[in-house]
């Protein structure tokens, strides 16, 4: 439902706080007078232009989370969890201040009440103003990011990532590597496995913290974490005693030399990094929104950094660069150059497929 069908089944109470909000003038005991003044208001470009200008960052972050999330309907919980997510330094626990956030977006004319008996006590955002929304704060976020060079020499995966998936699978069949106690390839495997692929990465030192994208994270540099988690999760592979072995699914990939499509690769990575990233889907299309041409990867850094929030010992700049626009190029999203000015990043005609709405939503 859009905005004009929303204000239709509100009561006179949120109309007279929504108008009051945006100090309409008229006559606050006609639902009527009421109703054309709120969408004439919000209907403005400029209406949504100053809001999100602004706007305190934790309501734009909560409405951020909520437009880009596959739900169209939020419970209460919903929404005190996702006015969570958005106070980055609000102390835990501050419910009164989660409340009083929904309220404000509530009065804002953004929350409205299901109409009938089975809906009463979900919220729906208006779909007018969820478009609407991704269009302004998209202009507000470009705004923010700078031009790049065109680099001499760029990086582009393509589909190499599907590829070495079976690469990675054929490697497994062939040797049925050994597992060490912790249940991870040894070194050596490690090793010969990223000599049998397209893409190789250094392995990984001792020391240091890993966790919370994906179980394989714990053991392996990113890329080969998420083909190893991804194999897993399809049950091409599994751990079998102390061998990593193919299993019949597995096999059977392997012998018809089919190459998973990217899309999926691309899914499993957005669920497999939404525990650290929660808001990850959003970041994705802003990138996409903001890196049409090439752009500095340090304007990027800057014009969406305070939509991150930092995951323990990953800060902004790091979850940016390393964990969404690193990922990114692996999964052929995005090419990643280097020029006098720093490095730049551009998003690829597949990457900006990917990352309309109606495909990161569903």
């Amino acid at each position: 439902m859009n905005l004009a069908d929303m204000l239709t089944y509100a009561d006179i109470g949120q109309l007279t706080a929504i108008a009051g909000r945006y100090q309409c003038d008229c006559k606050r005991n006609s639902k009527h007078d009421l109703i054309q003044s709120i969408l004439i208001t919000l209907g403005s470009r400029s209406y949504m232009e100053s809001y999100i200008r602004d706007c305190a960052p934790e309501e734009l972050r909560f409405l951020n989370t909520l437009i880009f999330d596959e739900r169209s309907k939020f419970s209460l919980e919903d929404l005190l969890a996702a006015a969570r997510q958005a106070c980055f330094d609000a102390p835990a626990g501050s419910s009164t201040g989660y409340r009083e956030l929904i309220g404000r977006i509530k009065n804002a004319g953004w929350l409205f009440n299901g109409a009938s008996q089975q809906s009463r006590y979900l919220f729906r955002i208006p779909e007018d103003l969820k478009s609407r929304f991704r269009a302004v704060m998209g202009d507000y976020i470009r705004e923010r990011t700078v031009p790049g060079m065109e680099p001499v020499i760029y990086r582009g995966e393509g589909e190499m990532l599907a590829e070495d998936l079976l690469l990675f699978l054929r490697y497994v069949k062939e040797n049925e590597p050994e597992l060490n106690q912790e249940g991870a390839l040894y070194k050596r495997s490690q090793q010969g496995l990223m000599n049998a692929i397209q893409i190789p990465e250094p392995l990984l030192g001792k020391g240091g913290w890993r966790f919370g994208y994906g179980r394989a994270c714990e053991h392996y540099p990113p890329r080969l974490a998420l083909l190893y988690d991804y194999a897993r999760h399809r049950r091409y592979i599994a751990e079998e005693g102390h061998r990593l072995k193919l299993t019949p699914a597995g096999d059977s990939l392997v012998a018809e030399g089919k190459s998973e499509r990217m899309i999926q690769l691309f899914s499993f990575w957005l669920k497999l990094y939404k525990g650290a990233i929660p808001n990850l889907t959003s970041l994705v299309y802003w990138i996409s929104a903001s890196a049409g041409n090439w752009v500095t990867v340090s304007s990027l850094v800057e014009g969406m950094g305070w939509l991150v929030k930092p995951f323990y010992y990953d800060d902004v700049p790091s979850i940016i660069e390393h964990r969404l626009l690193r990922m990114m190029l692996h999964l052929g999203m995005l090419r990643l150059g280097e020029t006098p000015e720093g490095p730049v990043a551009m998003m690829t005609s597949w990457g900006t497929e990917a990352a309309a709405p109606k495909r990161l939503m569903g």
